[in-house]
């Protein structure tokens, strides 16, 4: 094989692995795995008083409150909770110590809406506000950037180039000694 073939196949192998193939790939046919539920891609919503802390995790129409005490953060005991998002009041029912869940009557639209709680726990009341902000674009980006086999793929197509390199280097050496080796004889 001539030095010219070699620098051409070492071009194109160079090339294929360093495209990008991910980018090739349509919407919808990026065959990303969606966000996980109860993940990081939810939106989610917390408000805080120096008494009660409230997270709120929003899954389509279902939302799912978590109530603690802000001081030592456990779960609020025997609490009643009144909520309201953009002005409007939802059903919460308790589903368990400190855990509450409340079904929307439609799914809220991108955007912030602001959250308002009232927390009656015996002879504490006290009233938590804050923002839920949902971004439509959030969602569609959470598929992309949870591929992990990105990264891993980067360094092992690093560690194939190396460990080919080496390989050429080595042999280009061998057959130089054996020319030398060769040539004194």
């Amino acid at each position: 094989m001539t030095i010219l073939k070699r620098l051409n196949a070492f071009c194109l192998a160079t090339f294929i692995a360093a495209t990008p193939f991910t980018t090739w790939a349509d919407a919808g046919h990026d065959d990303g795995a969606p966000a996980a539920a109860g993940g990081s891609g939810l939106p989610r919503f917390s408000a805080v008083s120096e008494t009660f802390e409230l997270v709120g995790v929003l899954n389509g129409k279902q939302l799912s409150l978590y109530l603690d005490r802000a001081a030592d953060n456990s779960p609020v005991k025997d609490a009643q909770l009144e909520l309201e998002l953009g002005g409007v009041k939802v059903a919460v029912k308790p589903h368990g110590e400190g855990e509450f869940e409340a079904t929307l009557a439609q799914e809220l639209k991108p955007g912030v809406t602001t959250v308002a709680a009232t927390v009656i726990a015996g002879q504490e009341t006290d009233l938590l506000a804050g923002e839920l902000d949902i971004r439509a674009a959030a969602h569609a980006d959470a598929s992309i950037s949870s591929r992990p086999w990105n990264k891993y793929g980067t360094w092992a197509v690093a560690g194939l180039f190396s460990l080919a390199g080496l390989a050429w280097g080595l042999r280009r050496l061998r057959a130089h000694r054996i020319n030398r080796v060769g040539g004194a004889a």
